[in-house]
Parts: C-alpha cells; sequence; structure tokens
C-alpha cells in the first residue's frame, strides 16, 4: 500500500450552490479516516481534500455522491498489454489504484482490460501509462475505431506467435521425450537432448524468461517467474549433471538429466495458452457479433436528389439514407418514406420481424427485409443504441463481481507462496531425503514451480460473467455491471411498476358494442374524434383505422364531457355518461351493462350517441402485455414473491392484478412513496429487483438490490439501472434471474475446481506421498496438468452460452 504524507486533492464539483451544502460535504468528509483536511469552495466549484492515503479517494467520492452531489471524474477502459497471468492482472491493478488521482482500477485478466475512474484535473491516460510501464506492462492508448483495428491486429499477432511457437516446442520436444523415455543408454544421446533443448528453453520459452525478469526488477513475481524458474533450474541441473557427472558419480550418485522435463514443460504450458486465447476468444463473441452488425458503407441522397455511396463515418445528422432489401441499418434514425419489415431480433432478442412505416424509429444493426424505405438519421457514431448496447456490454464484461475481489487479494500472493513452498520443499527434501533428497528435492521444487497455477483462478469469474453478459445481450438483456449479474439470482421479491412495465402504457380501446344495425355510423364518429384533442381521442382513431372518417360540420368541443358535431342534419355527441345525461339521450339497458362492466374493470368509458339515443358504448384501458401473467407466472414458479407498484386508484390496480395472477399490490403511491416500500422490504432482510420504466420509477430503482428498467421506457430509467430489457418484454425477467444463477454456479464450479486442483496438486507435487509408496509426480506430467486447468475453466464458462 502506497501511503502518502498528507497528500492534496483537488475534487471538481457539481451540484453544490450554497454554503450550506458545502457544510454539509465539509462535515461528511472529516469523519472519514484518512483525510488530514477537507474545504468545500462554493465559488470555484470544488473541494479542497488532504489525505493520506490513496484508496482514501475513493471513500471520498462515495461520499460526495452519497450527499447528492457529483464530482467530476472520467471513466475510461484501456487494453493492458504483456500480461501472462492473473497475478500481472493484480499487479497493473494496484500500481493504477495507488496512481495520484485515481478514484477506482480494475484490471479484468480474462479481457485484458483496465477500467480506470479518475480525476481529470489530477492525472491522464499518458500518466496512467507511465504508472503501468512501471510494472514491466503497457496501456494502449488510441482511441475508436483505430484502436479497435490496433488491438485486433496486435491479438491476431500474438496468436500467430503463439502457434508458431507451440507448434516448434511440439516438434522439438517430441524427439528429447522419446530419448529421455526409452533411449537414454544410446551415444550421445545427452548431447542430443540439450542440443534440441535449448532452442525450446531459450528461444521458444524465451518469452517467459523476459517477462520473470522485468517482474524481478520490480520486486514481483507471476506465472512467468515459475515457468522461468522451474524450467531453468530443470535445464541447468541437467546442463551441470552432462558436463560434471563425476561429481555425482563420486558420491555413489548416479547422473540424470531433465532436458525432457523443461522443453515438454515449455511445449504443454504454449499448447495451453494458445488454447487458452482461442477460448478467451470465444468467450467474446457476443461483442464481435455486436459489432459485426453495423455495415460499412451507407446510400445517403445528395442535395441534388442522387443516390451516394458514403463511408458510414461520413454519416450525419440530418442525412436521408436509402435502405434497400436485406440491407443492415446503419445508424438510429426514423423513416420518412416508404415501408418494410425489419428484424430487431439482435438487439431486442425478438424473433419476429417488426413492421417499420412513416415515423417509426429505426436502429442501427437491425437488418431490413423485403422492402426499402428512406430515414433521417438521428443519432450516429457512439450515439446509436448499438454503440450504447456495445459499450454496456464492454463495461459489464470488463467488471468484476463481489466474489472477485476475494480471488485477487489470493492471486496477489499467489506466487510468492508457491515460490516459499518450492524452496522449503528442497530444503526438507535436501536435509531429511536421504542420499537422493538434493536430485528428489530439486524435482519435487520444479513440479512445484510448474503445478501451481494462478490463472485458472483469475480466469474462473471473469469468462463466466463475460460469457453471461454476451449471452443476456443476445436476448435482449443489457447487463451493466457483473454485481447486478450476480445479484439477480439470489433475488427474492421482484417489484413491478405497473403503467409502461406491465400494462402497455398508452391507452388503447379494448372493446366497443353497437346497438343493431348502427356500426354504419362509425365513419362519424371517427371525424369527430380525429378533430378532438382529448388525449383518449387517438385511442378510438387508431382502432377504427380502416374507416374513412365522414365529412362533418359544426364541430364544438365541450370541455371536460366530449365534443359534438353535425353530419347530414343530425347532431352527434361523443363523450362521457354526463354528456349524454344533459342532453336527453337515452341510453339502452344492454349499452348501460357493458359500461358498468367495463368500469368494473377499472376501463374509461366513452359513449357516442346521436340526438334521440345512444348508438355505441366504448371501453379504453391501458392494455396488459400479453407476456405479463406469464411472466409473473414464471417467477412465482421459481419462488420469488411479486409485488406491483402503481399511483392509479384502487379498482384499476386490483383488476390488473387479478388479471397478471399478482397477489400483492399498493396503489395510489407517489414515486417517493415507491423507494420507501422497497426499503421496507430490504429491511425485511429481502434481496429486491425493481422493474420500472419511467422518470418516476429512478428513484425506487436507485435503492433496490437489483434495478431493471424497460428499453421504451425514459432515458432516466435506463441510465439509473443496471439491466435494461431492450423490447421491454416482461418475460425476459425470469430468463435474466435463470442467466444470474447459470452464471454464478459456473463460477463456484470454476472456483471449486482452481482451487482444488492446487490444494491437490502442490502437496502431490511436493512428495507427500513418498513416503508411502514412492511416489514422486513427474514434471512433465506437471506441466501438462497446468496448462489444461486454465482451459478446463474457460472450456466450462464456455458452456453457459448453450445453456437454456
Amino acid at each position: 500500500m502506497s501511503t502518502l504524507q498528507a497528500m492534496p486533492v483537488i475534487l471538481p464539483l457539481q451540484g453544490v450552490e450554497s454554503e450550506h451544502g458545502a457544510q454539509i460535504i465539509e462535515k461528511a468528509l472529516r469523519q472519514i479516516n484518512g483525510i488530514v483536511k477537507a474545504k468545500v469552495e462554493v465559488n470555484n466549484r470544488r473541494a479542497l481534500v488532504e489525505i493520506d492515503d490513496t484508496e482514501t479517494l475513493n471513500e471520498v467520492v462515495k461520499t460526495i455522491r452519497g450527499l447528492g452531489y457529483q464530482v467530476i471524474t472520467l471513466k475510461k477502459t484501456f487494453p493492458v498489454l504483456g500480461m501472462s497471468c492473473a497475478s500481472c492482472a493484480a499487479s497493473a491493478e494496484s500500481m493504477t489504484k495507488h496512481s495520484e488521482g485515481v478514484v477506482e482500477a480494475s484490471v479484468n485478466f480474462a479481457t485484458g482490460n483496465l477500467s480506470v475512474e479518475y480525476l481529470p484535473n489530477m492525472t491522464d491516460a499518458v500518466k496512467l501509462q507511465k504508472a503501468v510501464q512501471s510494472v514491466g506492462f503497457d496501456l494502449m492508448l488510441e482511441d475508436g475505431d483505430n484502436r479497435k483495428e490496433s488491438l485486433d491486429a496486435i491479438h491476431a499477432r500474438k496468436f500467430a506467435e503463439l502457434r508458431f511457437k507451440t507448434r516448434w516446442a511440439i516438434i522439438l520436444s517430441l524427439p528429447i521425450l522419446i530419448l529421455g523415455m526409452f533411449f537414454m543408454e544410446m551415444p550421445y544421446a545427452n548431447l542430443i537432448m540439450w542440443a534440441l533443448s535449448t532452442p525450446v528453453v531459450f528461444w521458444l520459452g524465451r518469452g517467459f524468461f523476459v517477462n520473470a525478469w522485468k517482474q524481478a526488477r520490480y520486486r514481483s513475481a507471476n506465472m512467468d517467474t515459475l515457468v522461468a524458474l522451474s524450467t531453468g533450474i530443470a535445464y541447468l541441473f541437467s546442463v551441470f549433471n552432462m558436463l560434471f557427472a563425476d561429481f555425482w558419480q563420486k558420491r555413489g550418485l548416479e547422473a540424470h538429466v531433465y532436458f525432457e522435463a523443461a522443453s515438454v514443460i515449455i511445449a504443454f504450458i504454449l499448447l495451453g495458452r494458445l488454447l487458452e486465447e482461442k477460448a478467451k476468444g470465444n468467450t467474446q463473441s457476443a461483442i464481435k457479433k455486436l459489432m459485426g452488425l453495423q455495415p460499412k458503407t451507407v446510400i445517403v441522397i445528395q442535395s441534388d436528389g442522387n443516390e451516394q455511396v458514403i463511408p458510414i463515418e461520413d454519416v450525419k445528422v440530418g442525412d436521408q439514407i436509402v435502405v434497400k432489401p436485406g440491407e443492415k441499418i446503419a445508424v438510429d434514425g426514423r423513416v420518412i418514406s416508404g415501408s418494410s419489415y425489419v428484424d430487431e431480433s439482435m438487439l431486442s432478442g425478438e424473433p419476429l420481424p417488426i413492421m417499420k412505416q412513416e415515423n417509426d424509429r429505426v436502429f442501427a444493426g437491425t437488418i431490413n427485409q423485403k422492402g426499402s424505405f428512406r430515414f433521417l438519421a438521428e443519432k450516429v457514431g457512439r450515439e446509436t443504441m448499438l454503440a450504447h448496447i456495445i459499450k454496456a456490454v464492454e463495461e459489464a464484461q470488463g467488471s468484476k463481481a463481489p466474489v472477485q475481489k476475494l480471488v485477487d487479494r489470493i492471486a496477489a500472493i499467489f506466487v510468492p507462496t508457491v515460490m516459499t513452498i518450492a524452496l522449503v520443499t528442497l530444503l526438507v527434501w535436501t536435509f531429511l531425503g536421504g542420499d537422493d533428497g538434493i536430485v528428489h528435492g530439486l524435482l519435487a521444487a520444479v513440479t512445484i514451480l510448474v503445478i501451481a497455477c494462478p490463472c485458472a483462478l483469475g480466469l474462473a469469474t471473469p469468462t463466466a460473467i463475460m460469457v453471461g453478459v454476451g449471452k443476456g445481450a443476445e436476448n435482449g438483456i443489457l447487463i451493466k455491471d457483473a454485481e447486478s449479474l450476480e445479484l439477480a439470482g439470489k433475488t427474492q421479491v421482484v417489484v413491478l411498476d405497473k403503467t409502461g412495465t406491465i400494462t402497455e402504457g398508452r391507452p388503447a380501446v379494448t372493446e366497443a358494442a353497437w346497438i343493431t344495425g348502427e356500426t354504419k355510423n362509425v365513419n362519424v364518429l371517427i371525424a369527430i374524434e380525429k378533430q378532438s384533442e382529448h388525449p383518449l381521442a387517438e385511442a378510438v382513431v387508431n382502432y377504427f383505422n380502416e374507416t374513412s372518417p365522414a365529412e362533418i360540420s359544426s364541430f364544438e368541443s365541450i370541455t371536460g364531457k366530449g365534443a359534438r358535431a353535425s353530419f347530414e342534419g343530425e347532431t352527434y355527441y361523443v363523450g362521457n355518461a354526463r354528456l349524454m345525461e344533459e342532453n336527453g339521450i337515452e341510453l339502452q339497458d344492454a349499452l348501460t351493462d357493458k359500461a358498468a362492466a367495463w368500469s368494473n374493470e377499472a376501463k374509461t368509458v366513452i359513449w357516442f350517441a346521436n340526438s334521440k339515443q345512444a348508438l355505441s358504448v366504448i371501453a379504453i384501458g391501458d392494455s396488459i402485455k400479453e407476456s405479463s401473467p406469464s411472466a409473473v407466472s414464471q417467477l412465482q414458479s421459481m419462488g420469488i414473491e411479486v409485488v406491483m407498484l402503481t399511483g392509479d386508484n384502487e379498482n384499476t390496480a386490483r383488476s390488473i392484478a387479478a388479471q397478471t395472477g399478482i397477489k400483492q399490490y399498493k396503489s395510489e403511491l407517489l414515486p417517493q412513496d415507491k423507494a420507501i416500500f422497497v426499503k421496507e422490504l430490504q429491511k425485511s432482510g429481502k434481496l429486491v429487483a425493481m422493474v420500472g420504466d419511467g422518470i418516476n420509477d429512478s428513484t425506487a430503482l436507485a435503492t433496490a438490490d437489483v434495478s431493471i428498467a424497460m428499453g421504451q421506457g425514459s432515458d432516466i430509467a435506463m441510465d439509473v439501472a443496471k439491466m435494461t430489457i431492450i423490447s421491454s418484454d416482461l418475460e425476459k425477467i425470469p430468463k435474466a434471474v435463470k442467466l444470474s444463477r447459470q452464471t454464478v454456479e459456473t463460477i463456484r464450479q470454476n472456483l471449486f475446481w482452481a482451487f482444488i486442483y492446487n490444494l491437490i496438486g502442490i502437496p502431490l507435487a511436493a512428495g507427500i506421498l513418498f513416503p508411502f509408496n514412492g511416489f514422486l509426480l513427474n514434471p512433465m506430467i506437471a506441466g501438462a496438468a497446468m496448462a489444461m486447468s486454465s482451459v478446463s475453466v474457460v472450456s466450462n464458462s464456455l458452456r453457459l452460452k448453450w445453456k437454456k
């Protein structure tokens, strides 16, 4: 830990408009351990803080934000180059965390990325790069598409180089293995093995030694240190035994060589890393699919009306874009002419194409079907929904689940611990192992260094998270961080907002009843409603959209009651029962009974009449989504309690709850009441998930343990929530819970096998069975086991992709 003497920090603030607010912040900051001095300057909109430890900065920022104010920080993700194991990630993360101005930092070994939040007035990307370089690694600072292409090129070059090294290591190691196992007495066998193993160790395995030296310079150690020590010791010991065999023979011992162990260990470890890289690439398939959804070029209508093909980077807001059959839509926008079905399954997870007509929104990455249309570009580049989804998935895959923190602490001390165990083993064998003690001790120490594997531990959680987040994105479930993915499966209560979550969130005609023979007047009804400004009028027009309106006259809006108009000498009325009553209009019993039944179901009733009698009665309501009853039933069958909250009246709440199978509901709630209810559930010891779509749900979403927003809701709700259901289909919530449970189960399996592997492997390598049955683990077998341990963890994570 880096302890500093009263390090000054300047925090840029937002939202502090008064001295009272400044005093609140100062009082809270002075209660934090590690704060030497705290002062808030309202006029300069900043806080001046002196801290005695860099880790205190994170708590300072959290405290200020917890009071409702904002600290201006930057959040960025940089690829880390040169990492080879989980210990490398821990080293790079620790150095970044203890750099000046860094609020939070996290290095994910599986993705190879550093996610960092920092104060832009105190540090920048170049300073962070220098900090990471100081422990033997590097950061890629290029941004945007250039960085993506450069990173892809680096990964491709690294993979090709690894494949080359692996192939030649195996080719050269095979004859060494055969000679060492079966033809040791052959003339010049030792010289041949020495000649073949030297390029394997110092050419093909050079990277292990170079990285180990880099770590040693900074008093650190990683997986490469273990490999370099084990193979280096085996190689040098073998060279000594070959050149100075008399040293052992004079003492009555045989001078064995272990060239095959040194070369085969490197071959196995290179093979393991090759398989691991390939498997890790598969865990990122979801991101690659999303990135491949956007076309490289688009057809734009020029000012002279001609079509021109331009690169997607040149598209600007306001451009008119032509989409032809089978083409991918390049940016977000709104249809201005034409129509077609569009496949949005890659964003929403919904299998059926959706009809797009004039004024409908279209999204980047979706695929046009057989029609063609033009649309106006509204969001381009990083502002499109696809770009936001890609960014959210990348950030989520790079985030760490709570369980990973324990693993990181273990990984940080793993390599030094293993080196200590190897040294103790060597000493014990040397002094207590008899005549062959030093030989057995060296072999046991080499085997311990080879078999110990922090990589399996380091990959156990992040690879499962990557696959889980990616699978969620493919199914229209956008997960913003690993913590919410882990917690969702533990949910005990799901709290659902009514409007826009359980229901469609917009009024629509649910039923209409007519007296016999009067449906011919529907054109008059449509004509009156088209001229009406009442919010419910549009629902009626949409319901009868296949009918052409009549030519009415003398239209008059009657505030609070409805409207009237004339057609062919007859007066017609549209409105509530009070309007009918005031104009002496006869209401038939059949229509009255219908209206009463609909009112009991919390629907709004609209009457349509001529000057003598009612012709029709129409029910308007916020219809329940088709998937809502099924989603509620699935959640309940999973042992999760479902509660509905609404600002609507008791009748409406009771009706919706009855139709969806919800047993507990609360009505007539204000936004703050929803948050209070969530807190009450949490106080009773329950883990709560809140699902909402509106601005009025944002407080409750922020309060809940797991927050889920509907993708067709407000931007504020989606910003606050940790998960977003892109299609707003409630059935995705049980899927999200199942995905969480499957991911957590996979993490547990990975961690179990990673820990068990090391707990069993290291004692076996030390020779714990030797006193009982003379068994000593061969270093070559240890190398194969170590290589396969990481591959098995990644492969187990990949199984998530095929689970339902």
